[in-house]
């Protein structure tokens, strides 16, 4: 039975023993790989319906229409492989390799499907992303605080009482960690805004008003080192600037974090008091750092673990292997010019990109502001190339389409974000389009690019990837996955400590310590746009059919604007307007409304992201802000059917 592995942006990346029988695709957990424990999540056991969907891809596009339309036309391989070629040829000879942007993410989390066409992009020195769209705030946080994102291994949480799910929702995004939890006995708390279904399976739930985040987890410490419940050796021997951040903390008034978080003074403390004596471990979310305010909050958030005596007490990221041969930046000859993820639009708008190609991701639908987006491209010249398994919205707003495969029929490898495992990816069956890396090399012929690099086969740059990292192949093949032992490590911040004094932040023009800015916007109602169950971002709303598309808002808001649960709303800003229905829920509180992410716009009509900000924590990375976003909601009159304005 083939070896497979989950390729979507989650943290699980869960082996799967496949199978493809009758012309049909069966999987199910790998029992013998301790965090995919046998079992699958609601979406991983709907895979089969993804693979077989009847709107897959069969043949390149190209567009005829207006950009946008719908209107193409099929093309042989030969045809659209040498459009795209002579097309990409003539603009980096027109306005130079710089033009040229390559746009991909973590839609497959395969090494070779994710890294390998970058090959040809660094061979051309086209520019290339700054990623800020997912968790780069936390990241650069982290790195302030101890050098590095990378956490806590979850095997190690059998030695520990307590984990922290601080703005995460694992029983919907990291449900084998959260069933690794719950196996090992650890109490759980969680910290959020919404009353998830994980706050709802926790022990104690911890609901706070959005971006204190920071606030809360600065009362908390100075709870901790004014009633001496830290780590007195811990923190003497690894901290660096404690005196400096106990001073700090202590000008910071209990009223005040009270008053602005929205818990109680007995709350707070009951944290401070129950995290000190179990000394902690926390999972940081990625959802509440994509505001103007996240990376202040990972920053503070980072501290508690540290002062209860864990080296590395937190999980966020989990880096085991290193990849970058997949990629070939050492084929460059220049450095690269650096696009900043999360404003494409804006470097649509000044002419900078003239050739864009898109792979592994679905722009149109992930990034904020899209009014802005969509109307830069259909008002530029830029020639757009998209490579997917189906005809999203980006495909739509593509000159040129290339089917791709799935998972199931290439041969890949993939690592994990949250464990230690590295598993394997072998093909099932062939059923339509070809994979990242063969229309890598196919451009390269095109080009006549003879550089050996662009065509190596895929098992070839496996076999690399794992020498390089000292792990078998053989025995990868054999189990379908290996762990990665973990090697001694310090903290990579320039003191060599945990630094509470960071003197990275300093460097950047920050204060040392976690700062605290109230903010308010031009609405009352501060959105969020978490990911729906059964999706990932926009992946699987065309398949497995289940979303929704409600407005979530707390009854006392509603009541204000005399809106009933059921009732048709408006919800909208200064840059769109979505019409839906609203839900009421306590699950929210006063001041907040919720709409799901990223759906599709050609199936649904609307996206949350017409109405997120494309506004970015510039200090830390340009990262996202998506949940800085404020809008105001309104009944809609009976008789408005007027379509949504996007």
């Amino acid at each position: 039975m083939p070896f497979s592995v989950c390729m979507r942006d989650c943290y699980d990346t869960c082996s799967i023993l496949s199978e493809f029988k009758d012309g049909k695709l069966s999987v199910r957990g790998n029992p013998e790989h301790l965090i995919t424990a046998g079992f699958l999540c609601p979406k991983g056991a709907l895979l089969p319906k993804w693979f077989h969907s009847p709107d897959r891809l069969k043949a390149p596009l190209i567009r005829t229409g207006e950009r946008g339309s719908g209107e193409f036309r099929e093309a042989s391989w030969d045809e659209a492989i040498n459009f795209v070629a002579n097309k990409l040829k003539e603009t980096i000879e027109e306005y130079g390799s710089e033009s040229v942007l390559v746009y991909q993410y973590a839609g497959d989390r395969g090494v070779v499907n994710y890294a390998f066409p970058l090959r040809l992009f660094h061979y051309l020195n086209t520019a290339m992303l700054d990623y800020g769209i997912c968790d780069r705030a936390g990241q650069e946080a982290l790195k302030d605080v101890y050098g590095t994102a990378i956490g806590l291994d979850p095997e190690e949480l059998k030695k520990q009482r307590l984990i922290v799910y601080w703005g995460v929702n694992p029983f919907w995004t990291n449900l084998h960690g959260f069933m690794l939890a719950k196996r090992y006995g650890l109490e759980t708390w969680t910290v959020d805004v919404v009353r998830t279904e994980t706050a709802k399976r926790s022990h104690r739930f911890f609901q706070i008003r959005p971006e204190t985040d920071v606030l809360f987890a600065l009362g908390v410490a100075k709870l901790i080192i004014e009633n001496e419940l830290y780590d007195r050796d811990f923190v003497r021997e690894n901290v660096y600037g404690f005196e400096e951040f106990k001073n700090y903390v202590k000008t910071l008034s209990l009223d005040y974090v009270v008053k602005e978080t929205g818990l109680s003074r007995e709350e707070i403390e009951d944290f401070a008091f129950g995290f000190s004596e179990k000394r902690g471990v926390i999972h940081m979310g990625y959802g509440f750092q994509r505001s103007l305010s996240g990376g202040e909050a990972v920053r503070a958030i980072a501290i508690l673990p540290a002062l209860v005596g864990h080296p590395f007490g937190f999980i966020y990221d989990m880096k085991t292997i290193d990849k970058s041969y997949a990629e070939g930046a050492f084929l460059r000859t220049k450095p690269a010019k650096r696009i900043a993820q999360v404003k494409l639009a804006e470097y649509i708008e000044k002419g900078e990109i003239k050739f864009l190609y898109i792979y592994n991701s679905n722009p149109l639908a992930s990034l904020p502001n899209q009014r802005r987006l969509r109307k830069a491209l259909k008002e530029s010249d830029v020639f757009v190339v998209t490579h997917d398994i189906f005809l999203t919205d980006t495909a739509l707003y593509s000159d040129v389409v290339l089917p791709a495969n799935t998972f199931f029929e290439r041969l890949d490898i993939a690592d994990s974000y949250y464990h230690r495992y590295v598993a394997l990816n072998e093909p099932v069956a062939r059923l339509y389009g070809k994979s990242n890396s063969e229309v890598t090399r196919l451009l390269a012929k095109a080009l006549g690019i003879q550089n050996p690099h662009l065509h190596e086969s895929d098992e070839e740059v496996i076999r690399k990837i794992l020498e390089l990292n000292g792990l078998s192949w053989g025995e990868l093949k054999r189990k379908g996955f290996i762990r990665v032992p973990e090697k001694p490590r310090r903290w990579k911040t320039p003191s060599g400590k945990i630094e509470f004094y960071s003197q990275r932040a300093v460097e950047r023009g920050l204060s040392p310590f976690p700062e605290y800015r109230k903010r308010e916007g031009k609405y009352p109602l501060k959105l969020l746009t978490p990911t729906y169950r059964m999706t990932i971002t926009s992946q699987y709303h065309n398949t497995h059919g289940m979303i929704d598309p409600n407005l979530y808002m707390n009854p006392a808001d509603a009541e204000k604007r005399g809106i009933k649960d059921g009732d048709d709303v408006e919800v909208f800003n200064d840059r769109g307007r979505i019409k839906t229905t609203v839900k009421l829920t306590e699950d929210l509180p006063r001041g907040v409304v919720l709409l799901y992410k990223a759906f599709w716009v050609r199936l649904l009509g609307w996206n949350a992201n017409f109405l997120t900000t494309d506004e970015t924590a510039e200090e830390y990375g340009n990262a996202s802000a998506y949940h800085s976003t404020w809008v105001e909601v309104r009944k809609r009159a009976q008789n408005s059917n007027s379509s949504n304005s996007l």
